[in-house]
């Protein structure tokens, strides 16, 4: 339900980590950022910010059909593909990467290509109101945008404005835009970070229900690990992100900038400020490409062999890297997670991607093999048939796609077929990229791409549209 599987098809027409874990379907664009639409002249902009999705970023079309069509193009994929159009890639096409409100011929503009990219068969609009420039957006832009996503019986998805000190308020602001826009809503990677906000989750997953209670249709996805991973500059306050990439990297090599800063850093916390949140051990490189020496790693362990300040070597890091630098967070607790996973309106999303570098976050290729095995077999929070319906007819009926999901006649054959007894995420932080057991075939469309653990050579995923079945 959550995956940035926009461009590895590109790369990787199976797209094997997702295949492997009995994954058939993606849902990408999500967190406010979608390959398409393109403007030319802001392309530097959106190539910049979408990068870390892929190893080699074409940009050959300028419409979300046109980007449709571009996958197509590539053959069957490994699994079918679902897509949101990202209101980031739309605030870029029209506004590039400026800090204030659209003027109403903007958010016009915005909105055209909002509805022109519906029409092309995108499920619906996401935002990632942490990172720029989703976070420079009013609430009242988000509403006005999901009206038109409403009209054409989409969803809203969000990578919410908070996540920690203040996530109760952002969940009220999501639960917001759905009930004034008339759209459904899907609470992205739903979780609470930082050790003094633990056990908060009772009370948002209240919030989920409550809002339920009063007809606004609000679900989430998750996924079982207590740790995130993003790019390494999100570190950084919004408004180090002004004017995109390179001014980034200018203001992280300006001595001046730097100490302003370490100051903003230090002392404020009303933002998602994952120093605060996570502590220098807990923030781990997952990929450099200047210092590939640093991958797995903890700032506080870089930190401490190179005997250098924690913060001149994130700016190191950044001033040289820019946006290509990963990071792994550790920021949650595993009850918070546990109580999130297994609630019936939460859904299974890996969130995860590989582009073949670095050390990637582990639930790239382990999310649905761990649930099964912790949450199903061993903790035993969630029934083996209420995990599958997290993981397939939930997600289907919140796309609206009504010939998948369920194993019946007339629907897809999109089929995973595993050991209950033996499933296992085998992926760890340390091998982020070693594949699941005890899934004997996956189908797809009504072909095995997976059999006896391996792949067959086939594929047979499609694109989807929204409204196409």
């Amino acid at each position: 339900m959550h995956a940035h599987d926009d461009l590895i098809f590109f790369d990787d027409p199976f797209n094997k980590p997702k295949l492997y874990q009995g994954v058939t379907t993606v849902v990408c664009g999500n967190c406010g950022i979608s390959p398409a639409p393109v403007n030319r002249r802001t392309l530097d902009i959106l190539r910049s910010y979408i990068g870390i999705l892929s190893k080699r970023v074409s940009f050959e079309w300028i419409t979300y059909g046109d980007y449709l069509r571009k996958l197509e193009d590539i053959g069957p994929l490994g699994t079918n593909f679902a897509g949101l159009v990202g209101h980031g890639t739309l605030r870029i096409a029209i506004m590039g990467m400026e800090a204030r409100d659209p003027s109403h011929e903007e958010l016009k503009e915005m909105k055209s290509l909002l509805a022109k990219s519906l029409e092309d068969g995108a499920f619906g609009m996401s935002t990632g109101l942490i990172y720029p420039p989703g976070c420079y957006s009013r609430t009242e832009e988000i509403i006005e945008l999901s009206k038109v996503v409403s009209r054409y019986g989409g969803y809203y998805a969000t990578h919410m404005r908070n996540e920690s000190n203040v996530v109760l308020e952002s969940m009220a602001e999501a639960i917001r835009i759905g009930r004034e826009a008339g759209a459904p809503v899907e609470i992205s990677h739903l979780k609470v970070t930082g050790r003094r906000n633990w056990g908060k989750a009772t009370e948002m997953l209240k919030l989920i229900e409550r809002a339920r209670e009063e007809g606004i249709d609000v679900t989430a996805d998750a996924y079982p690990y207590t740790a995130g991973s993003t790019y390494l500059a999100s570190i950084l306050p919004p408004w180090a992100h002004e004017g995109g990439e390179e001014k980034l990297k200018e203001r992280c090599k300006d001595p001046k900038t730097r100490a302003k800063l370490r100051e903003f850093i230090e002392r404020w916390d009303d933002w998602e400020n994952f120093v605060k949140q996570a502590g220098w051990e807990g923030i781990i490189i997952a990929y450099s490409p200047s210092h590939p020496e640093f991958e797995g790693k903890s700032i506080a362990e870089i930190s401490k062999s190179l005997r250098k300040d924690q913060y001149n070597l994130i700016f190191d890091i950044i001033a040289e890297d820019g946006l290509k630098a990963m990071m792994i967070v550790f920021v949650m607790s595993e009850k918070d997670v546990d109580k999130i996973v297994s609630h019936p309106y939460v859904m299974i999303g890996t969130d995860g991607l590989d582009v073949g570098v670095g050390r990637p976050h582990p639930r790239a290729y382990g999310t649905f093999p761990r649930v099964l095995k912790i949450y199903v077999r061993e903790k035993r929070v969630i029934s083996l048939e209420e995990a599958i319906r997290k993981m397939s007819s939930l997600p289907a009926q919140k796309l609206r796609l009504k010939d998948r999901g369920l194993i019946r006649e007339g629907c897809w054959a999109d089929i995973a077929i595993f050991d209950p007894k033996t499933i296992s995420d085998e992926a760890t932080y340390e091998e982020p990229r070693r594949k699941p057991k005890g899934i004997k075939y996956v189908i797809v469309n009504g072909v095995v791409e997976i059999e006896d653990g391996e792949l067959t050579g086939k594929r047979a995923g499609r694109v989807l549209r929204r409204g196409m079945f």
